[in-house]
């Protein structure tokens, strides 16, 4: 029986969203087995195994270093793995208390140290080879340590913490101390290294800023000193350093004050006035990204924008390395070519750069400086007098992360991105070889391969499939699909491996040779990614799980070529797939875990799979490929609590891990069929899993062991029998992701688990476990081998026969995979049927279920021709019909033609397009509604903002003949505090006036005489001190409505109180001078209002003189502008809107109804009999008037029509008459008539005069409204010369304090180090103290000795010692001395001789 645990559990999780809870599990899950081994309120039992780390496999390109000159290390999760590059061999150290946060080693001691993440996080020392713990580093870090570097000379270690602290320390770790630390708060630290050929300086490299600390040392004391180094900006340029606390004066002119730093004037006392840096001030400096120490300790470093740097770290200077300018020849080819290259440059629209990739690894030896960067090139720079020389030495066209020299500088290694390790050889100045060839990306699942005790099989997920050793974990072979994978299985009854992808296929693997895996098959499933990949332990289906709810069962067997038989639909998702096989009835037994989280609770479906779907698979699926409900039986169960993970065994017992709780349930199902109203099963146990996080169940082969995973890494082990814990072992993290897949081995051996995301693959084995346990898993092995040897074999036959699988040639030959898939579209249908023909085209890489539904349209075309070729002529009909109608339609006239949607014969599509028209336009009314409600809101503010909330309405007074404006003062209503701020200090100031004139009346001393004799004198100057009052006071606003009485004295304005009230009262008399001109502005405006109505009235009368005279003469009528009625813009016209008013259909019916009414009101008025015979009688007035005498006329007689020969004397004397008559009164009218004009003349006379009399008084206030705007503007430079003031007196205070502040930082450092100075100095006279006497006995002891020897030794041997001993100090010291430039004299040489030779005689001497 084989079961396997899901592939990921992609499930509800619980929430740990906040940093407390996050801390708390990095806590508990890095504490190991005592995360694992405490359970809520439940003590473990001892375990009854144990199981321990065979091997580890895994590739982490984030830290590497040599331990020595054949063997790296590097972290992988919770592991630090040692790679031996000669053998391959790799040997892993297990942090035991969680993951692996920094990491450092150091080649000359062979140790290699590694930090924890945990909560207050330790750091460890380990030797190699023996791995041995040497000691443990307990710093301040309560989070993590980011960094740690080692010194090349001594046991010194430093590292440097994250949040909150920032701690740079420094550690003896040998003697397990710390010597010294520092905070830097904010600073993120990107790299930290040891000089060379100094331990006691230390290159700190920030995300954009580098600092060189000196570790400076007296005796047993340490310190360090922080020695920033100023960066050039993105441009390259250095600029000078500027304290900005301390500035330089830059102005001669003290009229506004000193100079005073910015930090001052922002107002800032303290340590952030001695930090501030203003805006404008800050430039974006350039980014490093790698740097490295020289023998002569200076530090090269690359940067993000192109630039080499050279720091002198002892000068903390830096200058930009230029490259070597070449030949003049070569200058100009290369000018030429940069020409070029910037003009196609710029004719493809792309930003000119002149500077070269970024570095982002360096290595330095003594032939000079190594660096690489993303394009995969290996460079090397020939630096002299800050110019290179810069040569490729390789290219591997991978991006390369690091550069690291071996110990011995013999070979350089090249660690890529991607995985891939190569080694250059300086010496040799070859290519780079490729030294390992490993993948970075995660293990995405592993898997045993049969028989299970010798091969491995493990995935990652971007789809490079390795073949490992389970003795040792030996890589033998590997393969890249170059494709993203999502699942992968071993096949029991071969050796075959097969592999599911994102893109929905399923890769078949040959593996027979395990150093040559090869793909023989693919199946494209669906267009959607396959989850997981189950075999049944007989090796006779594939269970394939995919995204879309489909569950596809293929047909294993390479001798079937890996059939697809059919698939199942589910309803509700899949969270996770069991199987059971039972091998004596040839059955295969699926139990699928539904998520059914509407009622928080489990489903489980069960169906059971048999022979008979492959020997009669027509029978059993339909003709799109899903199985009838009748190939098998279906049984449905419903759990009582929510499952994450389930997995069943032979004798109906399920045991599932619980998401709500952490609880591992047992259930006990009936054998009866629950298709309908299935009951809720209750759980018959329930053991606490003593783990958090989601988590999954595996089930060994034989059903002995239940393996228990979750997000916090461990992996618990229980007996089944018992559901005790049988072992525990942490293997990953939470910080990783915790474990993806566990997988037993079929003789229960090894176990395989690997992480989400840290990338490490462990296997393990038993440590200690039961013999008879052990004999049970290995008596279930054997016997399961008995049964699939001969199937075995014989598949293994076929599955080597088997050609390699190619790609098409037409679409992959040129590319991979991954790109052939990117060109295919994502449809789950890849059928176009034309509607001509019905002919079914055929598209390239179509699926499976594709292809069924091809099938199935090719029959039903078939089956169906005839009545489709029928309905196709029958619409061709239809079709010309309908275009003959539109034709005849195109001929009427407009007002008969139809729309062309009344030609639409699809009604639904009709209603359909209406539907749409309607929505569109309720969405545009909507948005119309909305801008018109934003637009009035808009209004609302702006007139409350600009009109309501002023109490004078800002208006305009215009002349009638110039061009002439006078504004007045908009004012707002002063609010209450400013009425009553004003009060306050009116009040103070009459107090302070009251109490000065009681000072003066106590003051006067002198005598009545003095004071009479001295009054003529003032009287005199009266006159003087009317003129000068002005120049006192210094301001003209009592002229103009403000009281200057009120205001403090220009020279009495002392203290900070005085011209904050001096500030208020001017701010009063401004407001009182607008005040006074807003009146007389107002008299002007109502004076012209009045002079508008009288032009009216007197235009009355002239137009009355005009129409009497009949004269068309344009009468000039004044009127008020915009400016002048400013409250005219808050009303709309309806003339103004342009366009037509939107009625409603009420609306329409009310003015019609209107209108009606008012004409018939009119025909009522026009019909009056009574009106009409006074117009016919008497032109319709009673009397007649003076007015009227222009419109009278004198009826001719009647017999004027006959001639004039034919009158009567009686008809003469009556024309007579007549003419006499007529004569009077044209002379009346002529009269009446100059009357008439002269009046009108008059009337223009008396416009004109009394228009420009206005204008006059317009004049005299414009001139009065620049006089106030005089006063106003001295008031208010008043104002803003107090403010200045006020100003400078509160930067001046805030300096002060700076400064003050400053002094008590360096009184204080100045006593600390004068208590360290103080503290060096006794330490140094105790030294000095205990030299001299040292010094002393020796020169007593050694004159003792010098006169035993002289006793003792003859006087020919002594000289000969001597003059030895001369010769070869003489020797030395020559060499020496050539060696280091120096001169010694000779005294100093025979001095120095003689010791020597004092010295080698001590040695010949017998005692």
């Amino acid at each position: 029986m084989h079961e396997r645990g899901p592939i990921r559990c992609a499930l509800r999780t619980w929430p740990m969203a906040d940093a407390v809870a996050v801390a708390k599990a990095r806590a508990v899950a890095a504490s190991g087995a005592m995360a694992a081994g405490s359970g809520p309120g439940r003590e473990l039992p001892a375990e009854e195994a144990a199981l321990e780390v065979s091997w580890v496999q895994g590739f982490s390109n984030k830290s590497f270093g040599f331990i020595n000159n054949q063997t790296v290390c590097y972290p992988c999760g919770n592991y630090i793995l040692f790679l031996d590059l000669e053998t391959k061999k790799t040997t892993a150290l297990q942090c035991q208390t969680g993951p692996v946060g920094a990491f450092a080693a150091n080649a000359s001691s062979e140790v290699v140290a590694f930090s924890d993440q945990k909560l207050n996080p330790i750091i460890y020392i380990h030797h190699f080879p023996e791995l041995n713990k040497l000691t443990e580093l307990k710093g301040s870090a309560q989070l993590d340590y980011t960094l740690l570097a080692f010194s090349f000379t001594g046991p010194y270690l430093a590292s440097y913490s994250s949040i909150p602290e920032f701690v740079l320390s420094v550690w003896n770790w040998q003697e397990n101390i710390l010597l010294c630390s520092e905070s830097q708060p904010g600073i993120t630290a990107t790299s930290l290294s040891f000089n060379p050929m100094n331990w006691q300086q230390l290159c700190f490299v920030g995300e954009s800023s580098v600092t060189i600390w000196h570790i400076e040392r007296i005796e047993d004391e340490h310190h360090l000193k922080r020695n920033p180094v100023e960066l050039p900006d993105e441009q390259g340029s250095i600029s000078p350093h500027e304290d900005l606390f301390f500035p330089v004066s830059r102005s001669d002119d003290p009229y506004h004050g000193p100079d005073l730093p910015v930090s001052a004037i922002a107002g800032l006392v303290g340590d952030e006035a001695e930090t501030f840096v203003p805006r404008n001030n800050i430039k974006t400096s350039v980014h490093p990204t790698a740097h490295c120490w020289t023998a002569t300790s200076e530090i090269y470093m690359g940067c993000k924008e192109g630039y080499i740097l050279a720091i002198d770290a002892d000068k903390h200077c830096v200058s930009i390395l230029q490259p070597k300018p070449p030949p003049e020849y070569m200058q100009k080819i290369s000018d030429v070519v940069s020409y070029v290259r910037r003009e196609v440059q710029k004719k493809k629209g792309g930003e000119l750069n002149d500077r070269q990739n970024p570095l982002f690894s360096m290595a330095f030896c003594n032939e000079g400086l190594y660096a690489a960067g993303r394009d995969g090139i290996l460079l090397f720079y020939h630096i002299k007098d800050l110019q290179y020389e810069m040569k490729v030495c390789a290219d591997i066209s991978q991006s390369i992360s690091s550069l690291i020299f071996s110990p011995d500088y013999a070979s350089l290694l090249l660690v890529t991105d991607q995985g891939p390790v190569y080694s250059y050889k300086p010496a040799h100045s070859g290519e780079a070889v490729k030294l390992l060839d490993t993948c970075s990306s995660c293990f995405l699942e592993a898997d045993f391969l049969t028989p299970g005790n010798k091969y491995c099989v493990s995935v990652t997920i971007s789809g490079e499939v390795q073949v490992w050793l389970l003795e040792d974990g030996t890589c033998l072979g590997k393969l890249n699909l170059d494709i993203e994978a999502t699942a992968m299985a071993c096949c029991p009854s071969s050796n075959s491996v097969a592999v599911g992808t994102k893109r929905g296929q399923i890769y078949f693997l040959d593996v027979t040779k395990a150093e040559a895996p090869r793909v023989v098959h693919r199946i494209f499933l669906s267009n959607f990614p396959v989850l997981s990949l189950h075999y049944d332990q007989s090796g006779q289906f594939l269970i394939a799980r995919t995204t879309e709810g489909h569950v596809f069962i293929l047909d294993a067997r390479p001798s079937k070529l890996f059939q697809v038989l059919g698939y199942i639909v589910l309803a509700d998702e899949v969270l996770d797939l069991s199987v059971v096989s039972d091998l004596k009835n040839d059955l295969v037994e699926v139990m699928v875990l539904l998520n059914g989280a509407e009622v928080q609770r489990a489903r489980l479906e069960i169906f059971c799979l048999s022979s008979a779907i492959t020997t009669d698979n027509d029978k059993c699926v339909n003709d799109q490929g899903m199985f009838n409900a009748s190939a098998f039986k279906k049984k449905q169960y419903e759990l009582d609590y929510p499952l994450s993970s389930a997995v069943k065994l032979k004798d109906n017992i399920v045991y599932g891990y619980c998401t709500c709780a952490p609880f591992i349930c047992k259930y006990h199902l009936s054998e009866e069929n629950m298709l309908e109203d299935p009951p809720v099963f209750s759980s018959e146990k329930r053991i606490p899993s003593n783990q958090f996080g989601s988590g999954f169940l595996c089930v060994s082969p034989n059903s002995q062991w239940l393996a228990a995973a979750a997000k916090d890494g461990v992996l618990f082990i229980y007996n089944i029998s018992t559901m005790d814990i049988l072992a525990r072992k942490p293997c990953h993290s939470y910080q990783g992701g915790g474990i993806r897949s566990v997988i037993f081995s079929l003789d229960g051996n090894f176990i395989l688990v690997n992480d989400e995301n840290d990338g490490a693959l462990v296997c393990l084995k038993w440590k200690k476990i039961k013999k008879t346990e052990v004999e049970e898993a290995a008596f279930y092995w054997q016997s399961l081998l008995d049964i699939l040897n001969k199937s075995t074999s014989n598949e293994n036959a076929v599955l080597k026969s088997m050609a390699e699988w190619q790609f098409d040639p037409g679409s992959t030959s040129k590319s991979p995979p991954e790109e052939k898939f990117k060109e295919a579209p994502l449809k789950s249908s890849s059928v176009d049927v034309t509607e001509e023909d019905g002919n079914v085209t055929n598209t390239s890489d179509m699926t499976w279920i594709g292809q069924k539904i091809q099938k199935v349209i090719r029959e039903e075309t078939q089956r169906f021709a005839n009545q489709k070729q029928e309905l196709q002529m029958g619409i061709k009909k239809l079709r010309q019909t309908i275009q003959q109608m539109m034709y005849e339609n195109e001929q009427v006239p407009d007002i008969e033609k139809l729309e062309h949607q009344e030609f639409n014969l699809d009604m639904e599509e009709q209603e359909r397009l209406q539907a749409e028209a309607e929505q569109e336009v309720a969405r545009a009314r909507k948005e119309i509604e909305m801008e018109n409600l934003s637009n009035c809101y808009l209004q609302d503010f702006i007139k409350y903002e600009c009109w309501d909330a002023l109490c004078v309405k800002g208006r305009a007074v215009k002349c009638f003949h110039m061009d002439c404006e006078v504004k007045n003062y908009p004012l707002e209503e002063r609010s209450k505090e400013e009425l009553e701020t004003l009060e306050k200090v009116l009040r103070l100031k009459d107090t302070e006036t009251a109490n000065l004139k009681v000072q003066k009346e106590d003051l006067e001393t002198e005598s009545e005489t003095v004071l009479s004799e001295e009054e003529g004198k003032k009287e005199a100057k009266a006159v003087a001190d009317d003129g000068e009052s002005f120049c006192l006071i210094g301001s003209l606003s009592s002229q103009y409505g403000g009281d200057t009485s009120i205001l403090y004295h220009q020279c009495d304005l002392h203290t900070k109180e005085q011209r904050v009230n001096q500030i208020v009262l001017l701010k009063d008399i401004i407001y009182k001078v607008k005040t006074a001109f807003n009146k007389e502005f107002d008299i002007v405006a109502q004076q012209k209002e009045q002079e508008i109505a009288r032009v009216k009235e007197r235009n009355l009368r002239i137009r009355e003189i005009l129409e009497q005279l009949d004269l068309q003469v344009e009468v000039w009528e004044p009127a008020l502008t915009d400016d002048e009625m400013p409250e005219r813009a808050l009303t709309v016209q309806d003339s103004e809107i342009k366009a037509e008013k939107y009625l409603t259909q009420e609306e329409k019916e009310r003015a019609e109804m209107l209108a009606k009414l008012e004409m018939e009101k009119r025909l009522a008025a026009t019909d009056d009999d009574r009106l009409r015979a006074l117009d016919d009688m008497m032109g319709g007035v009673l009397e007649v008037r003076k007015e009227d005498i222009l419109k009278m006329n004198i009826p001719p007689p009647p017999f004027i029509s006959k001639p004039e020969d034919l009158w009567s004397d009686e008809e003469k004397k009556i024309f007579g008459e007549y003419e006499k008559k007529v004569k009077e009164l044209n002379e009346e009218k002529e009269e009446y008539k100059k009357t008439l004009e002269n009046e009108w003349k008059k009337l223009e006379a008396s416009i004109q005069e009394t228009t420009q009399n206005f204008d006059e008084t317009v004049c005299k206030l414009s001139e009065r409204k620049v006089k106030s705007e005089m006063v106003i503007y001295q008031e208010e430079l008043k104002i803003v010369n107090l403010t200045c003031a006020l100003l400078l007196d509160e930067e001046l205070d805030t300096r002060e304090a700076g400064l003050h502040n400053c002094l008590i930082k360096k009184k204080k450092e100045k006593v600390k180090k004068a208590k360290t100075v103080l503290t060096a100095k006794s330490k140094v006279d105790a030294y000095t103290g205990t030299y001299k006497d040292a010094v002393g006995e020796e020169k007593v002891r050694l004159s003792r000795k010098i006169r035993r020897i002289w006793n003792v030794v003859s006087e020919s041997s002594l000289l000969t010692h001597l003059t030895m001993s001369l010769m070869n100090f003489t020797d030395f010291t020559r060499i020496d001395r050539r060696a280091q430039g120096q001169k010694c004299s000779l005294t100093h040489l025979i001095h120095m001789g003689t010791v020597q030779a004092l010295r080698i005689t001590k040695m010949h001497l017998p005692f």
